[in-house]
Protein backbone atom coordinates (compact mmCIF):
# COMPACT_ATOMS: atom_id res chain seq x y z
CA UNK A 1 0.00 0.00 0.00
CA UNK A 2 1.54 3.59 -1.17
CA UNK A 3 1.53 6.11 1.69
CA UNK A 4 1.13 9.89 1.35
CA UNK A 5 1.44 12.52 3.86
CA UNK A 6 -1.17 14.13 5.83
CA UNK A 7 -0.83 17.76 5.66
CA UNK A 8 1.57 19.03 8.44
CA UNK A 9 0.35 16.09 11.04
CA UNK A 10 3.55 14.29 10.42
CA UNK A 11 1.79 11.04 9.48
CA UNK A 12 1.86 9.19 7.09
CA UNK A 13 -1.26 7.68 5.91
CA UNK A 14 -2.40 4.93 3.46
CA UNK A 15 -3.63 6.58 -0.12
CA UNK A 16 -6.48 4.39 0.59
CA UNK A 17 -8.07 4.63 3.67
CA UNK A 18 -11.60 3.93 5.09
CA UNK A 19 -14.55 5.56 6.08
CA UNK A 20 -16.31 4.12 8.93
CA UNK A 21 -19.91 5.96 8.44
CA UNK A 22 -21.67 2.72 7.55
CA UNK A 23 -20.61 0.39 10.38
CA UNK A 24 -22.50 3.18 12.46
CA UNK A 25 -25.49 3.73 10.79
CA UNK A 26 -27.67 5.36 8.34
CA UNK A 27 -26.95 2.87 5.46
CA UNK A 28 -30.17 0.97 5.48
CA UNK A 29 -28.48 -2.16 7.38
CA UNK A 30 -27.00 -2.37 10.93
CA UNK A 31 -23.79 -4.11 10.07
CA UNK A 32 -22.82 -7.18 12.86
CA UNK A 33 -19.85 -5.83 15.02
CA UNK A 34 -17.93 -9.12 13.97
CA UNK A 35 -18.98 -8.69 9.88
CA UNK A 36 -17.46 -4.61 10.54
CA UNK A 37 -13.96 -6.01 12.67
CA UNK A 38 -13.73 -8.68 9.99
CA UNK A 39 -13.89 -5.74 7.44
CA UNK A 40 -11.27 -3.58 9.57
CA UNK A 41 -8.83 -6.10 10.18
CA UNK A 42 -8.60 -7.14 6.03
CA UNK A 43 -8.20 -3.29 5.03
CA UNK A 44 -5.54 -3.47 7.76
CA UNK A 45 -3.93 -6.64 6.77
CA UNK A 46 -3.99 -5.17 3.12
CA UNK A 47 -1.60 -2.02 4.54
CA UNK A 48 -4.60 0.58 5.20
CA UNK A 49 -3.53 2.12 7.92
CA UNK A 50 -5.96 5.53 8.25
CA UNK A 51 -9.77 5.32 9.37
CA UNK A 52 -12.03 8.11 9.48
CA UNK A 53 -15.06 8.17 11.83
CA UNK A 54 -17.05 10.35 13.50
CA UNK A 55 -19.07 10.81 17.46
CA UNK A 56 -22.65 11.08 15.92
CA UNK A 57 -21.71 7.63 13.53
CA UNK A 58 -24.86 5.60 15.08
CA UNK A 59 -24.14 7.42 18.17
CA UNK A 60 -20.86 6.42 18.95
CA UNK A 61 -21.26 2.79 17.46
CA UNK A 62 -18.47 3.17 15.10
CA UNK A 63 -15.92 4.86 16.97
CA UNK A 64 -16.37 2.01 19.75
CA UNK A 65 -16.35 -0.60 17.09
CA UNK A 66 -12.68 1.23 15.88
CA UNK A 67 -11.91 0.86 19.47
CA UNK A 68 -12.35 -2.64 19.77
CA UNK A 69 -10.14 -2.74 16.28
CA UNK A 70 -7.35 -1.34 17.27
CA UNK A 71 -7.17 -3.00 20.75
CA UNK A 72 -6.71 -6.36 18.30
CA UNK A 73 -4.17 -4.53 16.12
CA UNK A 74 -0.19 -4.38 17.02
CA UNK A 75 0.57 -2.08 13.70
CA UNK A 76 -0.36 1.53 14.39
CA UNK A 77 -3.57 2.47 12.98
CA UNK A 78 -4.49 6.36 12.71
CA UNK A 79 -7.79 7.25 13.72
CA UNK A 80 -9.20 10.67 12.35
CA UNK A 81 -12.88 11.32 14.24
CA UNK A 82 -15.49 14.19 13.54
CA UNK A 83 -17.37 16.72 16.60
CA UNK A 84 -19.81 19.37 15.94
CA UNK A 85 -23.04 17.32 14.80
CA UNK A 86 -23.59 15.28 17.78
CA UNK A 87 -26.37 17.51 19.02
CA UNK A 88 -28.26 20.40 17.57
CA UNK A 89 -26.88 22.94 20.63
CA UNK A 90 -23.28 21.95 19.80
CA UNK A 91 -21.00 25.24 20.18
CA UNK A 92 -17.32 26.53 19.59
CA UNK A 93 -17.12 27.02 23.27
CA UNK A 94 -13.80 25.23 24.77
CA UNK A 95 -15.69 23.02 27.34
CA UNK A 96 -17.96 22.05 24.84
CA UNK A 97 -14.88 21.19 22.58
CA UNK A 98 -13.00 19.41 24.95
CA UNK A 99 -15.52 17.43 26.44
CA UNK A 100 -16.64 15.55 22.82
CA UNK A 101 -12.96 14.96 22.34
CA UNK A 102 -12.59 13.32 25.90
CA UNK A 103 -15.72 10.90 24.75
CA UNK A 104 -14.29 10.04 21.75
CA UNK A 105 -11.36 9.20 23.45
CA UNK A 106 -12.68 6.94 25.71
CA UNK A 107 -15.43 5.35 22.92
CA UNK A 108 -12.12 5.09 21.11
CA UNK A 109 -10.20 3.49 24.01
CA UNK A 110 -6.99 6.23 23.46
CA UNK A 111 -5.69 9.09 25.55
CA UNK A 112 -5.07 11.66 22.97
CA UNK A 113 -6.91 11.94 19.18
CA UNK A 114 -4.94 11.44 15.90
CA UNK A 115 -6.70 14.08 14.49
CA UNK A 116 -10.04 15.69 15.27
CA UNK A 117 -12.19 17.08 12.18
CA UNK A 118 -15.13 19.80 12.40
CA UNK A 119 -18.15 18.36 11.33
CA UNK A 120 -19.34 20.39 8.75
CA UNK A 121 -19.96 22.91 11.45
CA UNK A 122 -22.18 26.28 10.55
CA UNK A 123 -20.71 28.20 8.66
CA UNK A 124 -21.62 31.51 10.44
CA UNK A 125 -19.74 29.18 13.48
CA UNK A 126 -16.79 28.71 11.10
CA UNK A 127 -15.93 32.12 10.52
CA UNK A 128 -16.31 33.09 14.33
CA UNK A 129 -12.63 31.60 14.66
CA UNK A 130 -13.06 30.70 18.26
CA UNK A 131 -13.33 27.06 17.81
CA UNK A 132 -9.96 26.93 15.81
CA UNK A 133 -8.70 29.11 19.06
CA UNK A 134 -10.27 26.36 21.59
CA UNK A 135 -8.65 23.39 19.18
CA UNK A 136 -5.84 24.81 19.69
CA UNK A 137 -5.19 25.12 23.37
CA UNK A 138 -6.61 21.80 23.63
CA UNK A 139 -4.06 20.15 21.21
CA UNK A 140 -1.39 22.36 23.55
CA UNK A 141 -2.85 20.28 26.71
CA UNK A 142 -2.31 16.71 24.83
CA UNK A 143 -5.91 15.60 24.19
CA UNK A 144 -5.55 15.57 20.19
CA UNK A 145 -2.95 15.89 18.48
CA UNK A 146 -3.98 17.16 15.02
CA UNK A 147 -7.39 18.73 13.81
CA UNK A 148 -9.00 19.59 10.90
CA UNK A 149 -12.25 20.50 9.32
CA UNK A 150 -14.72 18.56 6.97
CA UNK A 151 -15.91 21.49 4.65
CA UNK A 152 -19.20 21.72 2.41
CA UNK A 153 -17.97 23.92 0.07
CA UNK A 154 -15.00 25.06 -1.80
CA UNK A 155 -15.05 28.34 0.03
CA UNK A 156 -15.25 27.38 3.57
CA UNK A 157 -12.03 25.51 2.48
CA UNK A 158 -10.45 28.51 1.36
CA UNK A 159 -11.52 29.96 4.54
CA UNK A 160 -10.58 27.33 6.82
CA UNK A 161 -6.83 27.30 4.89
CA UNK A 162 -6.21 31.13 5.09
CA UNK A 163 -7.86 32.00 8.60
CA UNK A 164 -6.47 28.67 10.60
CA UNK A 165 -4.03 26.21 11.31
CA UNK A 166 -6.03 23.06 10.52
CA UNK A 167 -3.72 20.11 9.48
CA UNK A 168 -6.37 18.79 6.71
CA UNK A 169 -9.14 19.70 4.94
CA UNK A 170 -12.19 16.61 4.73
CA UNK A 171 -14.03 17.30 1.32
CA UNK A 172 -16.40 15.55 -1.43
CA UNK A 173 -14.23 14.74 -4.04
CA UNK A 174 -15.30 12.05 -6.86
CA UNK A 175 -16.11 12.32 -10.96
CA UNK A 176 -19.36 13.57 -10.29
CA UNK A 177 -17.87 16.72 -7.83
CA UNK A 178 -14.67 17.89 -10.12
CA UNK A 179 -14.73 21.67 -9.31
CA UNK A 180 -12.31 21.17 -6.26
CA UNK A 181 -9.31 20.29 -9.07
CA UNK A 182 -8.91 23.60 -10.43
CA UNK A 183 -10.44 25.47 -6.99
CA UNK A 184 -9.08 23.76 -4.00
CA UNK A 185 -6.26 21.36 -4.35
CA UNK A 186 -3.26 23.51 -5.03
CA UNK A 187 -4.01 25.72 -2.59
CA UNK A 188 -4.40 23.02 0.10
CA UNK A 189 -0.83 21.57 -1.26
CA UNK A 190 1.08 25.00 -1.45
CA UNK A 191 0.18 25.24 2.35
CA UNK A 192 0.67 21.71 3.32
CA UNK A 193 -2.74 20.97 4.29
CA UNK A 194 -4.10 17.58 3.47
CA UNK A 195 -7.17 16.68 1.55
CA UNK A 196 -9.24 13.63 2.76
CA UNK A 197 -11.90 12.68 0.07
CA UNK A 198 -15.02 11.35 1.27
CA UNK A 199 -18.03 10.26 -0.89
CA UNK A 200 -15.74 9.11 -3.30
CA UNK A 201 -18.21 6.42 -5.34
CA UNK A 202 -21.35 8.92 -4.88
CA UNK A 203 -23.10 6.66 -2.49
CA UNK A 204 -22.62 3.61 -4.82
CA UNK A 205 -23.85 5.25 -7.77
CA UNK A 206 -19.97 5.21 -8.86
CA UNK A 207 -19.93 1.23 -8.31
CA UNK A 208 -22.19 0.73 -11.40
CA UNK A 209 -24.88 -1.59 -8.75
CA UNK A 210 -27.77 -0.03 -9.32
CA UNK A 211 -30.37 0.27 -11.33
CA UNK A 212 -33.42 3.08 -11.81
CA UNK A 213 -35.82 0.64 -10.27
CA UNK A 214 -33.54 0.45 -7.04
CA UNK A 215 -35.32 1.27 -3.96
CA UNK A 216 -33.52 1.85 -0.87
CA UNK A 217 -34.55 0.99 3.16
CA UNK A 218 -36.31 3.97 4.79
CA UNK A 219 -33.11 3.81 7.41
CA UNK A 220 -30.52 4.18 4.92
CA UNK A 221 -29.50 8.28 3.77
CA UNK A 222 -29.99 7.08 0.38
CA UNK A 223 -33.72 7.07 0.99
CA UNK A 224 -34.22 9.75 3.47
CA UNK A 225 -31.93 12.00 2.49
CA UNK A 226 -31.97 11.65 -1.31
CA UNK A 227 -33.05 15.37 -2.13
CA UNK A 228 -30.99 16.94 1.22
CA UNK A 229 -34.01 16.71 3.32
CA UNK A 230 -32.04 16.16 6.58
CA UNK A 231 -28.53 17.16 5.88
CA UNK A 232 -26.38 18.31 2.83
CA UNK A 233 -28.00 17.01 -0.49
CA UNK A 234 -24.25 16.68 -1.21
CA UNK A 235 -23.50 13.64 1.48
CA UNK A 236 -25.77 11.64 -0.75
CA UNK A 237 -24.91 10.56 -4.15
CA UNK A 238 -23.04 13.87 -4.35
CA UNK A 239 -25.94 15.90 -5.23
CA UNK A 240 -26.62 14.44 -8.10
CA UNK A 241 -30.56 13.79 -8.22
CA UNK A 242 -30.54 9.53 -8.41
CA UNK A 243 -31.79 9.08 -12.34
CA UNK A 244 -29.89 11.33 -13.40
CA UNK A 245 -26.78 9.55 -11.56
CA UNK A 246 -27.96 6.81 -12.89
CA UNK A 247 -27.56 7.92 -16.38
CA UNK A 248 -24.47 9.79 -15.58
CA UNK A 249 -22.38 6.64 -13.94
CA UNK A 250 -23.32 4.37 -17.14
CA UNK A 251 -21.39 7.22 -19.29
CA UNK A 252 -18.51 7.00 -17.04
CA UNK A 253 -18.52 3.17 -17.65
CA UNK A 254 -18.36 3.41 -21.05
CA UNK A 255 -15.05 6.18 -20.47
CA UNK A 256 -13.56 3.63 -18.06
CA UNK A 257 -14.33 0.18 -20.46
CA UNK A 258 -11.17 -0.06 -21.47
CA UNK A 259 -8.90 1.05 -18.47
CA UNK A 260 -7.58 -1.27 -15.66
CA UNK A 261 -8.36 -4.40 -17.41
CA UNK A 262 -10.67 -6.70 -14.51
CA UNK A 263 -10.81 -3.92 -12.49
CA UNK A 264 -14.25 -2.41 -10.89
CA UNK A 265 -15.96 0.35 -11.79
CA UNK A 266 -15.59 1.41 -8.36
CA UNK A 267 -12.12 0.72 -8.20
CA UNK A 268 -11.70 3.10 -11.54
CA UNK A 269 -13.20 5.88 -9.86
CA UNK A 270 -10.66 5.53 -6.72
CA UNK A 271 -7.95 5.29 -8.91
CA UNK A 272 -9.33 8.21 -10.93
CA UNK A 273 -8.94 10.55 -7.23
CA UNK A 274 -6.01 9.10 -6.23
CA UNK A 275 -4.27 10.37 -9.53
CA UNK A 276 -4.63 13.63 -8.05
CA UNK A 277 -1.37 13.79 -5.98
CA UNK A 278 -2.66 16.71 -3.79
CA UNK A 279 -4.75 13.91 -2.46
CA UNK A 280 -3.76 12.84 0.86
CA UNK A 281 -5.98 9.47 1.25
CA UNK A 282 -9.52 8.87 -0.49
CA UNK A 283 -11.77 7.15 2.14
CA UNK A 284 -14.32 5.02 0.68
CA UNK A 285 -16.92 2.74 3.12
CA UNK A 286 -16.52 -1.17 3.34
CA UNK A 287 -19.43 -3.35 4.85
CA UNK A 288 -17.86 -6.60 3.59
CA UNK A 289 -14.11 -7.93 4.12
CA UNK A 290 -14.54 -8.55 0.23
CA UNK A 291 -15.08 -5.05 -0.29
CA UNK A 292 -12.16 -3.90 2.05
CA UNK A 293 -9.66 -5.79 -0.19
CA UNK A 294 -11.11 -4.05 -3.76
CA UNK A 295 -10.65 -1.11 -2.26
CA UNK A 296 -6.70 -1.58 -1.19
CA UNK A 297 -6.12 -3.27 -3.90
CA UNK A 298 -6.57 0.23 -6.02
CA UNK A 299 -2.91 1.55 -4.94
CA UNK A 300 -1.20 -0.92 -6.57
CA UNK A 301 -3.19 0.03 -9.90
CA UNK A 302 -1.87 1.52 -12.41
CA UNK A 303 -3.49 5.20 -13.58
CA UNK A 304 -6.17 6.26 -15.93
CA UNK A 305 -5.24 7.55 -19.04
CA UNK A 306 -4.76 11.07 -20.05
CA UNK A 307 -7.66 10.31 -23.04
CA UNK A 308 -10.26 8.96 -20.36
CA UNK A 309 -8.95 11.76 -17.69
CA UNK A 310 -9.93 14.08 -20.39
CA UNK A 311 -13.26 12.12 -21.36
CA UNK A 312 -14.49 12.25 -18.15
CA UNK A 313 -13.91 15.81 -17.47
CA UNK A 314 -15.97 17.05 -20.75
CA UNK A 315 -18.52 15.14 -19.33
CA UNK A 316 -18.61 16.49 -16.29
CA UNK A 317 -18.17 20.06 -17.41
CA UNK A 318 -20.72 19.26 -20.19
CA UNK A 319 -23.16 17.50 -18.00
CA UNK A 320 -22.96 16.84 -14.73
CA UNK A 321 -21.79 19.92 -12.85
CA UNK A 322 -25.05 21.67 -13.41
CA UNK A 323 -26.86 18.50 -11.87
CA UNK A 324 -25.30 19.40 -8.92
CA UNK A 325 -26.89 20.27 -6.12
CA UNK A 326 -26.39 22.02 -2.82
CA UNK A 327 -23.84 23.71 -1.65
CA UNK A 328 -20.47 23.45 -3.47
Amino acid sequence: MNKRSLGNTGFEVSEIGLGAWQIGADWGVDVPIKTALEALHVAADAGVNFIDTADVYGAGRSEKIIGEFIKERSDRIIVATKMGRATSAWNDSYEEIAEAAELSCNRLGVSSLDLVQLHCIPEETLHNLEAFENLEKIKQEGLIKNYGVSVETIEEGIFCIENSSASSLQVIFNIFRQRVVKDLLNIASSNNVGIIARVPLASGLLTGKFSKEHQFAESDHRNFNSDGQLFNVGETFAGVPFDLGIEFANEVEGILSKELDEATLAQKSLRWILDHDEISTVIPGATTSKQAAQNAEVSAMNSISRKAYADLKFLYDEKIDSSVRGRY
